[in-house]
């Protein structure tokens, strides 16, 4: 079956004429969605079996689906010993003019009414699933995984301005490195500590964390400020990070957010420098004060270098945009200075380190303290490297982001009532070109969406027996998506209620069709595969 159909009108489940008659004798019930630029489905006029045009002239050549055959016409109760599953049986039409005529008995009990099969209005077929049935999708054996509701980094803390931060667990880690060093440090400027330093460094490094959480709030509260949704903050090995969803309209705000963070950095070492004054230095309070003036000096001094990752990287990055009025333009070029720190740091810093640059003595053989540098510094080099080859990716996923349209992904649908049976609504979907079942009430307003993944469980020779309602999901509102939505507006509408299926309505409130998160997230890695 093909995603979108020809541009000629479906036929009915039941024997044209028949269905004919009985539509003109009841209101319209469904009213279900249609193209106002197609014909009306229902002639006002019955054509004779040797005037009434073929399927072939009716539907558009390269989607004409086969006509299902005389015992796939009948009520399924009519023969429960030889069910024949409608949507692939395919019998000569009657108004082909090769058929012999009509042979179709007219059935023996009053089928129930079913909403006319008009589908929705037409879809650009997708090519990879162009001739795909429903009922042998193969979309559904791999479906995207459930997005959680709220994202999970470790253990929680809090939720400061509503934003959850969390406690990577490499943290712990970098906790006992800090105790471990700095206890050292402690042990040669207050001997008389004992083993009660490592108490005063521990108490040092949760400080210093608390620090680098302020430093992220800052970004928090400017995002925020600027309405840019914070997805959480992350204390980890090196600092912090704040997850910002979406990228700042313009360079101006996005030089602003990129700067609060080192400028509330600067500021606590003014504070600490501050606090140091009155109190006398060689006591456990002064060491504390001076090594967290120091550390957050380090902090801001290291974030304002101009590459991404860092802050630094993000106003060079707002700098470039601003110039070039290119946001990729930035971002690569930021992105490639930062690559170029990264070289420059683990080459750099143990050099800096064992000639004595940085205020120690030189060191003329390798030692521990040497192989411990060069261990930190090539920590650092592939932290900066991996980050600014991610902001290179992610700018490019935010380049091609537009071209996820809800319009254009969306798969042609058809209406069934509820007590439908699944081989009459998939005859239905073939017949219409259509990949997906929307189940209506009897005044077609939608209920529900048959799920593709349960169609592909239910046995062939079952299908008659099983009606649509037993494999539909009910809608709530957050399936509801517009029929507008693109980039990241659709990837967050779909983030925010995590489906497979998702109805697809006009602004109207017209049905359009249904859209399969499977759908999206081919079409995702489609665009990322392409280049920038």
């Amino acid at each position: 079956m093909d995603e979108s159909g020809g541009s000629g009108q479906p036929r009915s489940g039941t024997d044209e004429s028949t269905e004919r008659r009985s539509t003109e004798r009841r209101t319209d019930r469904t009213a279900p969605a249609t193209d106002p630029a197609r014909p009306d489905p229902t002639p006002t006029a019955e054509p004779s079996p040797d005037t009434r045009p073929s399927d072939t002239d009716r539907d558009d050549p390269e989607h004409t689906s086969p006509r299902p055959s005389p015992a796939a016409e009948a009520d399924p109760q009519d023969e429960p010993s030889q069910p024949q599953d409608g949507d692939t049986a395919a019998q000569p039409s009657p108004g082909d003019d090769t058929a012999p005529g009509p042979t179709t008995p007219p059935p023996t009990e009053p089928r129930p009414q079913q909403p006319p099969t008009t589908p929705y209005p037409h879809h650009t077929p997708d090519p990879d699933t162009h001739d795909r049935t429903l009922a042998h999708s193969g979309t559904t054996k791999t479906q995207p995984p459930q997005r959680p509701k709220e994202p999970r980094g470790g253990l929680l803390m809090g939720r400061p301005f509503g934003v959850p931060v969390y406690v990577a667990p490499s943290w712990f880690l970098v906790a006992a490195l800090i105790t471990w060093v700095f206890g050292g440090q402690l042990d040669r400027v207050l001997p008389e500590l004992g083993a009660a330093r490592y108490l005063v460094s521990l108490f040092f490094a949760v400080a210093f964390y608390a620090s680098v959480l302020v430093h992220e709030l800052a970004h928090t509260v400017a995002a925020l400020r600027f309405k840019l949704p914070v997805r959480r903050i992350q204390l980890q090995f090196f600092g912090g990070v704040s997850e910002i969803e979406k990228e700042a309209e313009t360079p101006g705000r996005e030089f602003v957010l990129a700067f609060v963070g080192p400028l509330l950095s600067l500021v606590l070492a003014g504070v600490f420098y501050a606090a140091m004054q009155p109190v006398e230095r060689g006591t456990v309070p002064g060491v504390l004060l001076a090594g967290l003036m120091i550390s957050n000096l380090i902090v801001a001094a290291f974030n304002l270098l101009p590459g991404l990752p860092l802050d630094g990287g993000r106003m060079l990055r707002a700098v470039v945009w601003k110039i070039t009025g290119k946001p990729m333009t930035g971002t690569i070029a930021a992105a490639w200075v930062g690559r170029a720190l990264a070289v420059s740091v683990l080459i750099g810093l143990p050099w800096l380190t064992q000639s004595g640059a940085l205020g120690s003595d030189a060191v003329d053989n390798v030692g521990m303290d040497t192989v411990m540098d060069a261990l930190l510094a090539a920590i650092l080099a592939a932290i900066i490297w991996t980050g600014a080859g991610n902001s290179l990716r992610m700018a490019r996923l935010r380049e091609h982001l537009p071209e996820l349209r809800a319009r254009t992904l969306t798969r042609r649908a058809v209406p069934v009532e509820t007590d439908t049976p699944l081989s009459e609504a998939l005859r239905r979907a073939n017949t219409a070109g259509a990949r997906a079942l929307v189940v209506v009430d009897a005044d077609g307003n939608p209920l529900s969406l048959v799920r593709e993944a349960a169609i592909v469980g239910v046995p062939e020779h079952r299908r008659p027996w099983v009606p649509v309602s037993g494999l539909a999901q009910d809608l709530t509102d957050g399936m509801r998506v517009s029929a507008e939505l693109a980039g990241e507006d659709l990837l967050e509408a779909l983030r925010a209620a995590p489906a497979t299926e998702y109805l697809v309505v006009e602004e109207t409130g017209e049905i359009y069709g249904v859209l399969s998160a499977a759908d999206v997230e081919r079409a995702f890695v489609k665009a990322m595969a392409r280049p920038a």
